[in-house]
This record gives C-alpha cells, structure tokens and sequence, in this order.
C-alpha cells in the first residue's frame, strides 16, 4: 500500500505553494522546490498515479474472455476463462502445470494469445534477466515462447531465437503451427514436432526484413512484405562503452527527399516451396502499404497501397496464382488521404466477400462506405458531416457497423452503430450521463465488450457491457486506489473551453487553475502545446490527450494557471478541411492560431497575466515552442523545448512528406515551417532538451539551432541526456530529473503566483 504522507503534506502547505516568491525570496523558492520534487519523485519513480487497466481478452471462439491471474501463494500465473453473462470461472492453464520439462524451473507468463481453436496457448515467459535492467524502454532482445496444449497439458519449447508476436494471428488455422521470426526471416514453428522450418534465408536485420505475415484461411499458404532498406543511408549512432575509444553502429533513416525502403509483397507455401513475387507495376521504392491480407478466400488478396505522398490511395485485388491485379477501390486528395495516425486504415468483409467496409473521406468527411468488391458500388453508411473516430467491429448478422464518434464535442469519444444497409440514422449507444471519452473491446459476437470510461478528472474504470442496450454487467477495474489517491489533488473541476478566435475558427482548450485560485488575481500561464497532426491535447479523457496531466496539476498548485490548445491541423474529428488546413507548412498555422487563442483566453478568463506566459512541447510541441518564442517573442516569455526538429527538412520522410511532400516542389513551405530560420526573433528565456541517443528528432538537427542561436549572441539553455532516445526514459531517475529541470527553469524565469 502507497503511503500518503506526501500528499498529506502537500495539502497542509499548498499556501506556501501559492505565494509569489519574490514576497520572501529564496527560502519559499526552496520550500517550493522540495514539495514539486516530492510530487513530482511520487508520479515518475513511485509511479503512485498509474491506472491499472483490465487486461482480458476475448476468446477467438465462443462468448468467453481469458485472463492472466496471479494465484495467492503460487509461483506464477494462470490463464482463467469467464462467461460474461454468469461470471462463472473455469482455469484454463494452471499455474502448477507450468513446469519446465526435466526441470524443476517453473514458468512465469509474461504474455500469452490463444489458438484459433481454443485449445492450445502461446505463452511467452518472463526471464530473470527483464527485472534487471536500468532502461525504461528495456526490450527483450530474445523472447522465451512457449506453447501449452489444453487438453494433454503438454508444454512444448519454441526453439530459442524465433520470435513469434503474442497475438492469434501467429497460429496456423488448424492451431498446428506458428508463424515467427528467426535473425529476420520468417520462420514456421511445428508445434507437435518441435521443428522449425525457414520461409525466407536472405534477411539483413535494418537492411532486408520480413514481417506483416498471414496465414491463407486454409493454412496452406502464407503472405508476407519484404522491405528492402538497402538504398537507405545509413547515420552513425553512438554505442556507449569507452569514451576514450567511441564505436558507432549504423542505422538506415529515410530523410526527407532521399530513398525510402522498397516494398514487395511475397506468397510461399506452407510446406517449404519457391516465393512468389507480386508485380505491382509500380517503380520501387516510390510508395507505402498500409495493409496485405487475404481477399476473404485462399485465392486472392487485397493491397492497400499509398503513393509516397500518401495522396492517392488503392485497394486491389491479386490473384496469387496467377498475380493478375484488378483495382477494386481508388481515393485521391491534393492533401493526404491516409496519415499519422492512420486513422482510416482497416478493412471488413461482407456479404461472403462480395463487399468490405472501408473509411474514406471522399467527402471532407471521415465516414465508413461499404465497397462491392469489383468496385461498382461505394455506399456510405455512416452520416456525412460527422467524422469516424475509430472503427469498430462489424455485426453483420444483425447488420450493424460500431464506431466511436463524437458529433459535437470533438474532445469527447462514444459509441454508435450504423446500419449496413446504409438506412436510418446513427444510434449512439454510450449512455448520455456519461460525458468523457470511452473505448471498447468487442466479443467476437458483439453481444458483449470490455467498456472503458475516463474524463479529464475522472479515473478510468473498466466494465463488462452487455449490447446493444449497454448494460452494465460487473465492474473490471474500478481503480479505487488511484481515485482514492487523486481525489485530493483535484480540488476544482478541469475547464473544457472553446476559444473563438475568429472567421468561424473555434479552438478546443482545457485550464487547470492553482489550488488556492483567488479569481480577482492575476496569475501567469503556462502553455502545454503540440499542435501537430499526429495527435490531440485536448481530450476529455484521464491522459488529457497526452501523458502529462499529473505534471500539470503539480505545476498549476505552485501558483500557475495551466493551459493547452488545439489548433487546426490537430487529427480532430472536425472535418477533413480542419485536418487539412496545415497542409504545405507545419508549423505557421499552429503558431498563429495559438497566439491568437491565447488573446481570446485573456478575454474570456481576466484572471489570467498575458504579461508572463510561459510554453512548452515535446517533439512536434518542441518545434511549436521554438516557433512560438521566435515568432510571438511579445506573447511568449519562457520557452521549454523538448526533443523539438528545428530544421523540417532534416526530417523523415514517412512524415514529413505526407503534409508538405518534397522540398524540390515547395521550399516556401519548407522554409516558412523551419523554426531555425526565424531564431533571429528570440527575446525571452529558452531552454533546449535533447538526448543524445535521438533516433528520431536527431540531435544533430538541434544543433543546428544552437549554433544558429550562437551565431546570433542569443543567450539560451541546453541541456543534453547522455544515450538517451526520443522519450527521454532510459536510465534510473532520468524522466523525475527532467520534469524537475522544467520546474525549476520556470520557477526561476517565469516566478508563481498570483498579483
């Protein structure tokens, strides 16, 4: 059980939380301090306010759901099975049974995924050696699997080396075989006879891969893309060891304007046969696949393929035998029709796979359109003004498509469901009294589903539902510790705000205020911002959008008024031209319509110091920060910029190019996005984060606006995390350092608290 000392603490002394500093000087900045670091130690080390989330999974057959439990006593865990409708409880794999063979070793699950047929599990085993190591992204190079037979309760070793996702799709139809990977090639596992059988033997692991493998629906063939990143430069990356005597290793990065990997789609045959290749006809290396599966039969598959500017999309239809291809579907956008995150992706079959159900927005809309398989047909079935937010499962039974949607709140996620004969109206399935953002994970029936329901400052809690009435049937996961926990900490709602910002342009926003808010104050604000198009801020959900909200209550109780925005060009569900509206330039937009929402925030909250703004941002919101004090440097005072990409076309071009394609078709935009080019306009404080390890917003991209920035005699802070990636977590004590040097950079440039 956690102590609550530190939060006993904080409330008994959140007056001196509140007062300016400058009123008893360095004794209270002290005193400040230690309470954050206390706070701050309880969020990142302690991990006191980690949801726990319900971690069953739905049976591939029947309506039942699995999951992992720890035994009181025993060794290790068990794999139990439930009936949602009873409760009733039945073991499926017991933790005694998980014995190594001629071996006294028992088996600890870490992971598991059960057979298409229910009767055997992948188990994938926790070694002694992934509680011993210091990194927060340690990722067990060379997985232990495992696989238990229900019925003999026989346990048979997958031989060391291969590496099988834990997922159903691994095992063969018949649950007789394994798909993995062995030195990357893709490798098939015999599960009765312990062999193991190579389907391909020339990878090169970052160069030649294998991966997105299906079985056929007859298990007698398999598909699989290779992905060739031979023509990709390689960048040298540091390998800590010897500082006296550095070694590199290389690593292939496709930057913007360069090579990116070339593709080919590949069938071979479960028993050991020669590979054959599928001719798209298209030059190699010029385009994406979202998506390789079987066309609803063993005979022919369905390509989802993007151009390299992902503007122009095709679903098409290959004969394996013969490698005739036949366009099915087709969309286009002078923008993007598919982007980070690929919300559109995904494909259902219908009707015996005459038909599939894809999203598309052909129509400025995100709606769900059923397509006849020789292309003939496209039917909406979901409305038009009102975006998909996720696709659901397909009842096709009962003729329903599920989805979550949020018509009139784009901060906000619920379900609905849509008739497959396109009739009718939308029916939103997510109760009305109960406001914030909600997911489900479907039986495969879609009689049942595992519902999970959060807002801004309500704990997530996890029920077992019954459909279509939304029943609530049992509690999963109440998190009772955690709301137990936080609910002293949550002294006032969180505001959701709209910002009107002019020519019909309404920005979504969220506001923290401090602990002791006195209304008739003034008090400085402090900006959370990405406003990029991989993803929101501002959700009426626990994270907030992003993983940050925890922090942000401790930075709001020291005496600031805390705030994020949404720009457009945020993947909102507000119409594609809300979406679109960053295309050519990332970052002009999102700077001005920051700026501008930040004045019609003064205007609706007087309380807040437009005269002391500090902001902030990591990644895409580091660059939003760096532009923010170099463009506005009147409205922005403190800036702090995590892991921010100064110089766009040092990019990459999965990216990149997606929003403003290449640099040869538009250096304006180019140049206009690029914070380094205007860091002459630099006037208040600003600190730079990077790792040195980056393999994604490289350091040496930083770099250059450090220099730029000495060249200009601009006086800035930097501060580099030895060997550390893109989300600064490797090593003890690394994310509770930084979130501790942000505070204190702001404390000290930007002092707390109301005048």
């Amino acid at each position: 059980m956690h102590t609550t000392t530190p939060f006993v603490t904080l409330l008994m002394t959140h007056l001196i939380a509140t007062t300016t500093i400058a009123a008893d000087g360095e004794p209270v900045r002290a005193r400040l301090l230690a309470q954050a670091e206390q706070r701050i130690k309880a969020i990142y080390e302690q991990r006191e306010f980690n949801a726990n989330s319900f971690s069953g999974i739905w049976a591939p057959r029947g309506a039942t759901y699995l999951k992992l439990e720890t035994v009181e006593g025993a060794k290790g865990s068990q794999i139990v099975s439930y009936e949602p409708g009873s409760g009733k409880s039945a073991i499926l794999v017991a933790s005694e049974k998980l014995v190594e063979p001629g071996s006294s070793r028992h088996l600890k699950i870490a992971d598991f995924a059960s057979s298409p047929t229910g009767n055997r599990f992948l188990l994938r085993v926790e070694r002694e050696s992934d509680h011993h190591s210091n990194s927060a992204s340690h990722v067990d190079s060379d997985p232990e699997y495992w696989v238990f037979d229900v019925d003999s309760h026989r346990l048979r070793r997958v031989e060391s080396g291969v590496y099988v996702p834990c997922e159903t799709d691994a095992f063969s139809p018949d649950g007789r075989r394994l798909l993995g990977f062995r030195a990357g090639n893709l490798c098939m596992f015999d599960i009765d006879s312990g062999g193991t059988t190579s389907l391909t033997k020339d990878a090169v692991p970052g160069t030649l891969d294998y991966g997105s493998a299906r079985w056929s629906p007859d298990g007698r063939n398999i598909v699989f893309i290779q992905t060739d990143s031979s023509a990709v430069p390689l960048r040298a990356v540091l390998v800590p060891g010897d500082p006296t005597y550095r070694t590199f290793r290389g690593e292939r990065f496709a930057r913007i304007g360069g090579p990116i990997p070339a593709l080919r789609i590949g069938v071979t045959a479960a028993e050991e046969g020669d590979i054959r290749w599928v001719d798209l006809s298209d030059k190699p290396a010029t385009f994406y696949l979202s998506l390789v599966r079987w066309a609803a039969n063993s005979d022919e598959l369905i390509v989802d393929k993007l151009n390299r500017y992902r503007n122009e999309r095709e679903w098409l239809l290959v004969n394996r035998q013969t490698g005739s291809i036949t366009r099915s579907f087709a969309d286009s956008d002078p923008a993007w029709v598919d982007a980070i995150p690929p919300a559109n992706a995904g494909l259902d079959w219908i009707s015996e796979g005459r038909a599939y159900v894809v999203l598309s927005e052909r129509d400025g809309w995100r709606r769900a359109y059923i397509i006849s398989r020789d292309g003939s047909r496209a039917t909406p079935i979901t409305s038009t003004g009102s975006d998909v937010i996720a696709r659901g499962p397909v009842d096709e039974k009962s003729g329903w498509f599920y989805y979550l949607a949020s018509p009139t709140n784009a901060t906000q996620r619920y379900l609905f469901r849509a008739r497959l004969d396109g009739t009718g109206s939308p029916e939103r399935l997510t109760p009305d009294d109960h406001p914030g953002s909600h997911t489900y994970v479907f039986s495969p029936d879609c009689e049942w589903a595992f519902h999970t329901y959060s807002s801004f400052d309500r704990v997530p809690v996890t029920d077992l539902i019954h459909l279509p009435d939304h029943r609530s049937v049992r509690m999963l996961e109440d998190n009772a510790a955690l709301l137990a926990k936080v609910k002293p900490l949550i002294p006032r709602p969180t505001e959701l705000l709209t910002l009107d910002i002019g020519n019909g342009v309404n920005l979504d926003a969220w506001l923290i205020k401090p602990r002791d808010f006195v209304p008739e104050k003034k008090y400085p604000l402090f900006v959370f911002v990405y406003g990029e198009p991989a993803g929101q801020t501002v959700l009426d959900d626990w994270n907030g959008g992003q993983r940050h909200t925890m922090y942000h209550r401790a930075v709001a109780d020291m005496g600031y008024v805390v705030v994020s925005i949404d720009n457009r060009g945020t993947p909102a569900p507000k119409g594609a031209a809300w979406r679109r509206a960053v295309f050519g330039s990332l970052g002009p937009l999102s700077t001005e319509e920051q700026a501008a929402g930040l004045k019609t925030l003064a205007k609706q909250c007087p309380y807040v110091d437009l005269t002391r703004v500090g902001i902030w941002g990591w990644s895409g919101g580091g660059s939003n920060t760096l532009n923010a004090m170099f463009r506005k440097p009147d409205q922005y005072h403190v800036g702090i910029a995590v892991v921010p990409k100064p110089q766009t076309h040092l990019y990459n071009a999965g990216y990149q190019e997606v929003y403003m394609h290449m640099p040869e078709d538009n250096s304006e935009g180019y140049r206009q996005a690029a914070p380094i080019n205007f860091a002459e306009g630099l006037r208040g404080n600003l600190l730079i984060v990077v790792g040195s390890g980056e393999t994604n917003t490289h350091l040496e991209n930083t770099e250059g606006v450090v220099d730029r920035l000495i060249e200009l005699g601009k006086q800035f802070d930097y501060m580099v995390y030895p060997n550390r990636d893109h989300g600064l977590r490797e090593g003890k004590g690394t994310q509770s350092h930084l979130r501790m040097l942000m505070i204190r950079y702001l404390v000290e440039h930007l002092p707390p608290g109301p005048r």
